[in-house]
């Protein structure tokens, strides 16, 4: 049985109850046996890890996107982690994101000392994903176009829309794609944070007039307080120089 799990490398307790025929209590047993001697390791409830041989138990971890995918299903690394992933922000966020349209009773776990946020969204924002490998194992994480999107639809995960800005300005991107993403994910917030920094930025995006009558803060995240933008009905409650 422990080879078989092992190709495997994570298994869920019902897979390993297929995969050995053993009854389900009597298998928990055994797993807990198997973990004491450093054999597997438990990720979460009912999901575990084959640690390598000569591979000490504690010392030995999965890549955080694989751990990450394995919380929820379905899942994609976003937000923060995804820019990180990209390449588009310096800063390495202490928390990794999960987007999923699963509910998950414990949406933030400390996992091998690791902190881990899921993100439930709406089943319609579940799109713009891409598929990559990590240590031999395939992981949904947001493209670069619905990375910036998500960012400015939840600025909170991303550490604020400065965070985007930066990536804006030193990323490249598919701007029709970009336009058609801020459209998609039905969140006009979204595409007034987005016309405003590509005009600051100076880059080319085609998006519709705004003709809200209400007035949105540019980045959530900062004190309610600045200058209001007519164009798109936005209080600048962020130091434009620090987009510049």
């Amino acid at each position: 049985m422990l080879d078989e799990l092992a190709r495997k490398k994570v298994f869920t307790v019902e897979e390993a109850v297929k995969i050995s025929g053993i009854d389900k209590n009597v298998l928990k047993v055994l797993l807990s046996r198997l973990e004491k001697k450093g054999w597997v390791e438990r990720i979460e409830k009912g999901k575990y890890m084959v640690i390598p041989l000569g591979a000490r138990r504690g010392e030995y971890t999965l890549n955080e996107f694989v751990i990450g995918s394995l919380l929820v299903n379905p899942s994609a690394i976003a937000y923060w982690s995804a820019l990180n992933y990209h390449g588009l922000t310096e800063q390495i966020p202490t928390t990794f994101f999960v987007q999923t349209t699963s509910r998950k009773k414990r949406q933030e776990l400390e996992i091998f000392g690791v902190r881990y946020k899921i993100v439930k969204i709406k089943e319609e924002k579940l799109f713009g994903i891409e598929r990559v490998w990590l240590d031999e194992f395939q992981v949904n994480v947001t493209d670069r176009e619905k990375t910036i999107v998500d960012c400015l639809d939840k600025p909170k995960y991303c550490g604020g829309v400065i965070e985007v800005a930066k990536a804006l300005s030193n990323g490249e991107f598919d701007f029709e794609k970009l336009s058609g993403y801020a459209l998609k994910i039905g969140n006009s917030g979204v595409i007034r944070r987005l016309g405003y920094l590509c005009d600051v930025l100076g880059l080319q995006i085609g998006l519709p007039e705004v003709r809200a009558k209400n007035y949105l803060l540019l980045d959530p995240t900062m004190p309610k307080k600045g200058k209001a933008n007519g164009r798109w009905r936005l209080i600048i409650n962020l130091d434009i120089g620090e987009l510049e």
